[in-house]
């Protein structure tokens, strides 16, 4: 019996943590400007979203922070790295997120319920600024892959959209007497929000719960890998992914009787392309033989 393992990296390094940082200092200079704009135009989805960005800017700065631990390699402590601390930082956005956005549904139904004036004018002025500052930011983040920077967009979109909704409500406003516009957009982006929020944080559960990655089918790397050359059978398959990025496959690989030293090393060869050509980068083959697979207590009780 025998094994072997192998690593592979399919793309260069990543830029999460510039993405994020990014993301950290336009939110928190722009949550000054928002607060002081608030006050100046009385508008609650101004002020809403100044002090959302100030307690955002505080959840940015842990992202950051765990997303630069993220690429450590493995020690003693964290023999695989330290990858998933990138999810702690996207798990962590999710509920400041969550939380936000109750507090401005709450906020909103009061304004509802007793209307006040708001400078429509300031409102969209500011919102100019708003559009272009948190757009950057967005255009920055779109092309990210990581689920910490999956949930920093989710975080900027909700600004881009809010300012476009500020910037409508205060145009309506301007040329109608409609107070209820305001809050009441603010309600629509809340919902947004808890609704992307909600698909980015199940996704980052099932990878902490070590699903096998969406895009990898695990039935056909069975079958794949059945038809590999002097390969007899296969068990004890997994596949699981450390950061939804990270791929990872440990198999069991039985090969026929008489072979040869040469054919165990390309059936091994081979196993190790199929699952790299699936976007597997980091393989883990245990070999047996026909003769010695009844011994294996992973084919008598699987997983």
């Amino acid at each position: 019996m025998s094994s072997d393992h192998s690593h592979s990296h399919a793309h260069g390094p990543n830029d999460a943590g510039k993405n994020i940082a990014v993301a950290f200092f336009l939110n928190f200079f722009f949550a000054i400007i928002e607060l002081i704009g608030g006050i100046l135009t009385n508008s609650v989805a101004i002020l809403s979203d100044a002090f959302h960005d100030f307690g955002d800017s505080l959840s940015l700065g842990v992202a950051w922070y765990l997303q630069k631990i993220s690429t450590k390699k493995g020690d003693s402590r964290f023999s695989y790295g330290y990858k998933r601390f990138s999810l702690l930082g996207s798990i962590f956005i999710s509920v400041v997120l969550v939380v936000g956005s109750i507090l401005i549904v709450a906020e909103s139904i009061k304004r509802f319920a007793d209307p006040q004036d708001t400078n429509a004018a300031g409102m969209v002025l500011l919102s100019i600024l708003g559009i272009i500052v948190n757009g950057a930011a967005v255009f920055r983040l779109k092309k990210g892959r990581s689920h910490n920077e999956k949930a920093v967009l989710i975080h900027m979109m909700e600004d881009l959209l809010g300012w476009i909704a500020v910037m409508a409500g205060g145009i309506l406003m301007h040329f109608w007497d409609l107070p209820f516009i305001d809050p009441m957009l603010s309600v629509i982006i809340a919902v947004w929000v808890l609704f992307n929020v909600y698909k980015n944080l199940s996704s980052t559960i099932s990878i902490m719960l070590q699903e096998v990655p969406k895009d990898v089918d695990i039935s056909d790397l069975y079958n794949d890998f059945k038809s590999i050359g002097k390969a007899d059978s296969i068990h004890d398959l997994h596949v699981w992914t450390l950061d939804g990025e990270s791929h990872i496959l440990s198999v069991h690989l039985v090969m026929q009787e008489n072979v040869t030293r040469e054919e165990v090393q390309k059936a091994k060869e081979s196993l190790k392309q199929i699952a790299m050509h699936r976007g597997i980068g980091h393989v883990t083959v245990e070999v047996e033989f026909c003769d010695e697979v009844s011994c294996c207590s992973y084919y008598k009780n699987p997983c």
